[in-house]
């Protein structure tokens, strides 16, 4: 197939220019952040998963962008073995989220209380404009006629995306919180919670994860099982767990009102806690959200 070049009009186009602004605000980000010095950071043992998590989700996104970016000006669409509208708005609308969480914990987890905090403003003040940028591209791509958008730019695919990225934080929460107890107190004072709570954020977000790669790769159709069915069985299972998980959050919580010595350390475990709980708050909402269109699509197509 012979490759086509976008004439200017199409590499002027609002898609086309909120995608060059995402690139330019998101390479400015790595570099502020790579040009951190040591005397502008915490040390080692303050908040390094979501360090991580943060340089990682910069990366991804930004390597992600520039890859849609230049197959879309060459239109190599069609030799993509992905479903295309899909893979855009998921890349858009999770990388949205994900680039909020990082401007949201970036500062907390880097900054100093004494020193220079030039860079690490500068960097988060260009996070949140990647953010705005990834947000605004996920807002045009949803607003595109339907024959433009896939699966995944409606209302279930984007709770699918909040689902994927709720379980994500999830992970680094409940990492760093093990951390914390392993750091401070040792192996003993990781309460069965934690481990718990961790088995089930992972297999949530492995279910949600299999959805997504399945609508993207349009491998619906040859699903050993209906896959509304199954869909409407990750909801399920996604409920449940989180119903018991943020249970156990909250619990924890109020636990920590009334002791003064946690699992991690007395300044960031009960921080930790509450962030936990109110991420799995809103990962609940998503799946209670999702289960309801999949029984709603399953009784309408009953009844068919």
């Amino acid at each position: 197939m012979p490759v086509i070049v976008l004439e200017a009009s199409d590499l002027t186009s609002p898609l086309s220019l909120v995608r060059m602004w995402a690139l330019l605000s998101g390479c400015l980000t790595l570099s502020l952040v790579a040009s951190l010095v040591p005397s502008e950071l915490i040390s080692d043992t303050h908040q390094p998963s979501f360090r991580i998590l943060c340089m990682f989700t910069w990366c991804l996104f930004f390597i992600l962008t520039l890859l849609i970016h230049v197959v879309n000006i060459i239109q190599f669409h069609s030799l993509v073995p992905i479903s295309w509208k899909n893979l855009t708005v998921t890349v858009a609308a999770l990388a949205t989220l994900m680039t909020l969480s990082a401007t949201v914990t970036f500062p907390w987890a880097v900054m100093c209380h004494e020193g220079a905090w030039l860079r690490p403003i500068a960097a988060s003040l260009a996070s949140c404009l990647t953010f705005l940028a990834y947000g605004t591209e996920a807002y045009l791509i949803r607003n595109q006629t339907q024959d433009q958008k896939g699966y995944m730019a409606s209302v279930p695919g984007l709770l699918k995306v909040l689902q994927l990225w709720g379980g994500c934080e999830m992970i680094v929460l409940v990492v760093e919180q093990v951390r914390g107890a392993l750091v401070n107190v040792g192996l003993a004072a990781v309460g069965w919670q934690l481990w718990v709570s961790g088995a089930w954020y992972a297999i949530c977000l492995l279910m949600s994860l299999g959805t997504v790669m399945v609508v993207l790769g349009d491998c619906a159709g040859r699903c050993p099982l209906p896959f509304d069915r199954l869909l409407a069985g990750f909801s399920l299972t996604g409920v449940l767990l989180y119903v018991v998980a943020t249970i156990l959050c909250f619990t924890r919580v109020l636990e920590l009102r009334k002791r003064d010595q946690d699992l991690t350390d007395r300044k960031t475990g009960p921080t930790l806690v509450v962030m936990e709980a109110v991420m799995a708050s809103i990962t609940l909402l998503a799946y209670t959200v999702d289960l309801a269109f999949s029984i709603k699509l399953l009784r309408d197509r009953s009844h068919a």
